[in-house]
């Protein structure tokens, strides 16, 4: 995000000119101190000060899929201003295959490396013969029932998932982006750093919760709120602990 900060010149005299009063050249101009940005969150995320962040699409009644965990009506939202924010500010919650398509393929990671996903979402991408349907990521997959990956670049979590999330945590590095679904989310519910939610203008009255869990009650504070020309509005919340 770019801006002008510390003040701006004058429109009463030309560059350059001299003081009109005592004929004086002008005064150099120097920074300020307040014209220095603040050192960015990925610099604090890079030495080990590491968030997990449940990124999600969900409806306005707060489902992020049908009973069947099916999401895909909610692709036809993907495009103008929204589709911008998306491959601009965070191309790396992209699915591979999504970046290609929308020829951000090279784009940098700017927000997260590493993604954690359940079984069910990740045999999604296997049906469709991908076993690493995020490559430009440090792919995780949580799982009691694989005995082994599909793929050597992808990690199998069978044990104890809120352990190994707490490992992560402390590694050097980018943010943890949490895929879903509800039930991997449920599990690492305390364990969410922060919350960042695409509601989309539907109402679905059933299906698949944000969370599969029991009834808990956890404060987060509104970070930002951006809404789009399709609806869609995007939410950013971060845990108060």
């Amino acid at each position: 995000m770019c801006g002008v900060v510390g003040g701006a010149l004058s429109r009463s005299a030309p560059r350059g000119a001299s003081c009109p009063r005592t004929g004086a050249p002008p005064p150099r101009l120097v920074p300020s101190p307040r014209s220095v940005p603040p050192v960015p969150l990925v610099r604090q995320e890079r030495i080990g000060l590491r968030k997990l962040s449940y990124c999600v699409a969900v409806s306005i009644d707060g489902f992020i899929g049908g009973p069947d965990g099916d999401a895909v009506f909610f692709n036809r939202f993907v495009h103008g201003d929204f589709l911008d924010h998306l491959t601009g500010e965070t191309p790396e919650i992209l699915p591979t295959a999504a970046r290609r398509h929308f020829g951000v393929d090279e784009a940098p990671n700017r927000r997260f490396d590493t993604i954690i996903q359940g079984r069910r979402s990740y045999d999604l991408a296997l049906e469709a013969g991908i076993t690493r349907p995020y490559a430009h990521l440090r792919e995780l997959v949580a799982s009691r029932s694989l005995t082994g990956s599909p793929d050597p670049r992808v990690e199998i979590v069978s044990g104890d998932l809120v352990a190994r999330v707490a490992e992560l945590k402390r590694e050097d590095g980018l943010g943890i982006y949490l895929c879903g679904g509800a039930n991997l989310a449920g599990q690492l519910r305390d364990e969410v750093d922060e919350l960042v939610l695409k509601t989309y203008p539907v109402v679905l009255g059933s299906g698949m919760p944000m969370f599969d869990s029991g009834f808990q009650v956890d404060d987060f504070a509104l970070d930002s709120l951006r809404a789009f020309d399709n609806g869609v509005v995007v939410r950013t919340y971060r845990r108060e602990r």
